[in-house]
């Protein structure tokens, strides 16, 4: 795709400010650059969140409403599910330990379980309120677990998941990322920024505005330019300088995302967005350069995202609706219901 707005995007870049998205000629075309290569029908009934791929297990894990669906990858068939776990929102393994870590949020607490049997390891952790997104740093060798409401944190030895600590945040956690050296960068929603944390002291080193952006919720990294890439609500991804807090771009996404991933060997920033059922695709040209390369069409309500990166292959999920429920004094704006039997996983590549 030709770009047509060269100079102003390079004059905001010398004067210091970010680059605003590049926008194609009128009625240009360009291929998608993912498509479908298959759909793993899983069924059953509930809501979904996260799915985490285990690329030395071959493994994939896909929360559904009150258990963990796992899904072999090489014959992409599922093989086990852990049940429950409450509002399960994220999942993470930890090879070494032999043993992964489910984020409840309905019950404020972690399941840790057994990655060959995917049996119960002891009783559930205790967590922080509404624990979501998790991450294994394995730099620290900790597990953290990121709670959505009131800005604490919870902490664990990934090898025995013993608590060690507690990371104030000040502020709803939405998806984190590593640099593999001992920082952190983590989404804080309802501030509209994003913050690194020293994984070891658990003190917060620096907090970064990401206006125009709104609501952060998925995040992708590349620790080789190190750039943070925040997929917010208001449809906007805001490129950040992980060192300097400087924004680099601000480019346009979908509607509903919920997740975003970097591929380094494609250089490729993806968002999955649900509520527009698309990955919005863009292209990192240079560590100051970006540009949306296209739309893929996937599927209402695929609004998370994870990465194989063995394949490079995308997974996402989502089920068909059904009808609007009433509105009740408990619940006011309801959601769709969601048609039984229709949740399934969607494989992308290119």
């Amino acid at each position: 795709m030709k770009n047509l707005l060269l100079t102003a995007p390079l004059a905001c870049l010398l004067a210091g400010g970010p680059a605003r998205a590049q926008t194609p000629p009128v009625g240009a075309a360009a291929p998608a650059p993912y498509h479908l290569l298959s759909t793993v029908a899983i069924g059953g009934e509930g809501g979904w969140d996260y799915l985490s791929v285990d690329p030395a297990g071959e493994r994939l894990y896909v929360s559904h409403g009150t258990q963990v669906e796992v899904v072999d990858l090489s014959t992409h068939k599922v093989i086990g599910t852990i049940p429950n776990t409450p509002g399960v929102h994220g999942i993470e393994v930890v090879p070494a330990a032999g043993r992964g870590y489910i984020t409840c949020g309905r019950n404020n607490t972690c399941v840790v379980f057994d990655l060959k049997t995917l049996q119960p390891i002891g009783a559930p952790i205790a967590t922080g309120p509404k624990p979501d997104a998790l991450l294994y740093d394995a730099f620290s060798k900790r597990v953290f677990l990121f709670s959505n409401d009131g800005g604490k944190s919870t902490v664990l030895d990934g090898a025995t998941g013993t608590v060690v600590g507690t990371a104030d945040l000040a502020g709803d956690v939405e998806a984190p990322a590593t640099d593999g050296k001992g920082t952190l960068f983590v989404n804080i929603e309802d501030k509209s920024e994003v913050i690194a944390l020293d994984a070891n002291t658990l003190a917060v080193k620096s907090r970064h505005a990401l206006a125009p952006g709104k609501e952060p919720t998925g995040l992708g990294y590349d620790p080789k330019t190190n750039r943070l890439f925040s997929a917010c609500a208001n449809e906007k991804l805001v490129v950040t300088d992980s060192k300097t807090g400087r924004q680099v771009a601000v480019l346009p996404i979908g509607k509903g995302t919920d997740g975003a991933v970097f591929d380094p060997s494609t250089g490729n920033v993806i968002t999955s967005n649900g509520a527009s059922g698309t990955f919005t695709v863009i292209h990192q040209d240079s560590p100051s350069k970006y540009r949306v390369v296209g739309e893929v069409p996937t599927a209402r309500g695929a609004r998370t995202i994870a990465r194989d990166p063995k394949t490079h292959h995308l997974f996402t999920c989502t089920a068909d609706y059904g009808p609007v429920p009433a509105p009740t004094a408990d619940n006011p704006r309801p959601r769709p219901s969601i048609v039984p039997g229709t949740f399934r996983v969607l494989e992308y590549g290119r």
